[in-house]
């Protein structure tokens, strides 16, 4: 039964298309020898024959010739009458050849034997899918959702090697379920009490720098260039793209016809709001690409601080800040300036700014106020009470009296 064991491990280990074939035959010499050497203290008088493709083994002993009363190690010295009755011409001196049976070993050594060979292929598969992800860092790979749990989600690939998709790694609408197919970029590679950590990512950048590559040759081809990408994922991503190509719209080729090209970015993001943007040296000119749909009147820019002040149109501020301060924020990251917005007010216009009511009004709560754009009386007025309680989150009685305290101004 140990043979069949041990033969059945072999096989396992033949079959393994992941190990070179000099890696095989050097791994199962030595663990052949290995057994030798327990067995009959030296490996050195053994050769060892592996046939791979049938998927089984021969050891040979080679001793040699010597009188019946001169024998000091049967292992490495057969007696002459031992050698005749394997073939009658041999003498003296000559160097006798017969094979060692597996059974010869005993039952504990066929066992260790098997156990090493086992260790030997789970570590070589380990070191296997660990040399095979480390260099695929970056790249997207798609595997089967094989079990889903709380706080991550395990995945088959195709040659059923599991890798980890955690929570945090998920976009958050994202619901898949057993057997969905998933697709991720593979995000970090670790040891973990030696067993290869495969961590996949659908949150991160890279993953939707790769989409862009599937999707748009021009970018696969090194025609385009993305320069720089920043998402809430699940949320907005805005990505800047160079052309390097002046007959090629860098912009356009990237959402394709009728955002043909983005769309199955978009779908594969859980309908991410993704914006495309011309990138350019200007950082003026970057900025104001980059708080599209805002239309900017002007831009101060403060290079040491790396600040810029935006002045726009009262109606277009809300744009420029988006949704919960996303369009703002992302704008922000992408150009790598802190961006204030300002409304711009017409000359004839009389106004007071918000700091002349730090007397009446506390603070914080002035700065609420200008962290959603508005910074003087009537920036705050041109809201609606609803609008100004929904952005700032301030009580309801906090904005009256707010409102009270600016409309007694101008009154």
């Amino acid at each position: 039964m140990d043979t069949i064991n041990l033969i059945d491990t072999f096989s396992e280990f033949k079959d393994l298309k992941n190990i070179d074939r000099v890696t095989m035959m050097s791994v199962l010499e030595d663990v052949f020898r290995n057994v030798l050497q327990k067995s009959y203290g030296t490996d050195e008088n053994f050769d060892i024959i592996i046939n791979i493709d049938k998927g089984d083994f021969e050891i040979w002993r080679n001793r040699e010739v010597v009188e019946d009363d001169a024998i000091e190690d049967p292992n490495t010295q057969i007696t002459l009458t031992e050698a005749k009755k394997i073939d009658n011409d041999y003498e003296v001196g000559e160097e006798v050849t017969d094979e060692v049976k597996l059974q010869d070993f005993g039952r504990r050594a066929i066992l260790n034997l098997r156990q090493n060979l086992a260790s030997r292929i789970l570590e070589l598969e380990k070191d296997h899918i660990y040399g095979k992800y480390k260099g695929k860092i970056g790249d997207i790979v798609t595997g089967e959702v094989y079990q889903v749990w709380k706080k991550e989600i395990l995945v088959l690939d195709d040659e059923g090697n599991e890798l980890i998709l955690p929570k945090t790694e998920q976009i958050p609408s994202d619901y898949f379920r057993k057997g969905d197919n998933l697709r991720a970029v593979v995000y970090k590679v670790e040891l973990r009490n030696n067993n290869p950590l495969i961590i996949l990512s659908r949150t991160s950048p890279v993953f939707l720098e790769r989409l862009f590559e599937l999707e748009v040759p021009e970018i696969f081809d090194g025609l385009i260039t993305i320069k720089k990408i920043v998402r809430v994922p699940g949320e907005r991503a805005k990505v800047a793209v160079e052309s390097y190509d002046e007959r090629i719209d860098p912009v356009g080729a990237c959402v394709g016809m009728k955002g043909s090209r983005i769309h199955g970015i978009v779908r594969e993001l859980r309908n991410e709001n993704i914006d495309v943007i011309n990138y350019s040296a200007n950082v003026q000119l970057f900025i104001q690409r980059a708080l599209n749909p805002a239309k900017i009147s002007s831009i101060k820019l403060h290079e040491d601080s790396k600040r810029a002040d935006v002045y726009l149109k009262p109606d277009e501020v809300s744009l420029a800040i988006g949704k919960g301060g996303l369009n703002i924020r992302l704008a922000s990251q992408l150009t790598g300036y802190e961006i204030d917005v300002y409304r711009e007010m017409e000359a004839d216009e009389e106004d007071v700014n918000l700091d002349e009511f730090a007397d009446e009004i506390e603070g914080w709560i002035l700065d609420l106020l200008k962290s959603i754009g508005c910074d003087t009386a009537k920036n705050v007025l041109s809201l609606s009470r609803a609008d100004l309680i929904k952005r700032t989150d301030l009580e309801e009685e906090t904005i009256d009296h707010v409102l009270k305290i600016l409309r007694a101004e101008f009154e």
